[in-house]
Protein backbone atom coordinates (compact mmCIF):
# COMPACT_ATOMS: atom_id res chain seq x y z
CA UNK A 1 0.00 0.00 0.00
CA UNK A 2 1.45 3.04 -1.52
CA UNK A 3 1.33 6.74 0.52
CA UNK A 4 -1.17 8.12 -1.57
CA UNK A 5 -3.88 5.27 -1.41
CA UNK A 6 -3.33 5.54 2.36
CA UNK A 7 -3.75 8.75 2.39
CA UNK A 8 -7.20 9.00 0.03
CA UNK A 9 -8.42 6.41 2.23
CA UNK A 10 -8.08 8.10 5.07
CA UNK A 11 -9.91 11.01 3.79
CA UNK A 12 -12.40 9.33 2.48
CA UNK A 13 -13.23 7.46 6.16
CA UNK A 14 -12.76 11.33 7.49
CA UNK A 15 -15.92 12.41 5.27
CA UNK A 16 -17.87 9.59 6.06
CA UNK A 17 -17.79 10.64 9.61
CA UNK A 18 -18.56 14.01 8.26
CA UNK A 19 -21.53 12.28 6.34
CA UNK A 20 -22.51 11.02 9.76
CA UNK A 21 -22.16 13.74 11.90
CA UNK A 22 -23.85 16.46 9.56
CA UNK A 23 -27.15 13.66 8.77
CA UNK A 24 -27.01 13.49 12.52
CA UNK A 25 -27.49 17.21 12.81
CA UNK A 26 -30.21 17.90 10.11
CA UNK A 27 -27.93 19.81 7.85
CA UNK A 28 -29.43 20.53 4.48
CA UNK A 29 -29.38 17.27 2.21
CA UNK A 30 -27.13 18.52 -0.49
CA UNK A 31 -24.65 19.13 1.89
CA UNK A 32 -24.84 15.68 3.11
CA UNK A 33 -24.86 14.43 -0.22
CA UNK A 34 -22.08 16.39 -1.64
CA UNK A 35 -19.76 15.28 1.22
CA UNK A 36 -21.20 11.70 0.70
CA UNK A 37 -20.01 11.94 -3.16
CA UNK A 38 -16.78 13.25 -2.10
CA UNK A 39 -16.00 10.05 0.08
CA UNK A 40 -16.87 7.33 -2.09
CA UNK A 41 -14.82 9.28 -4.98
CA UNK A 42 -11.66 9.42 -2.50
CA UNK A 43 -12.35 5.67 -0.77
CA UNK A 44 -12.93 4.42 -4.49
CA UNK A 45 -9.24 6.42 -6.17
CA UNK A 46 -7.49 4.80 -2.62
CA UNK A 47 -9.08 1.11 -3.29
CA UNK A 48 -7.91 1.39 -7.09
CA UNK A 49 -4.65 2.56 -6.55
CA UNK A 50 -3.84 -0.74 -4.41
CA UNK A 51 -5.59 -2.87 -6.71
CA UNK A 52 -3.39 -1.36 -9.72
CA UNK A 53 -0.07 -2.08 -8.09
CA UNK A 54 -1.09 -5.55 -6.94
CA UNK A 55 -1.85 -6.08 -10.39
Amino acid sequence: MTGLSTVLIVVGLFLAGGVYSFQKQQMPKSVVLLLAIGSAMCLAAGVLRIQGIWE
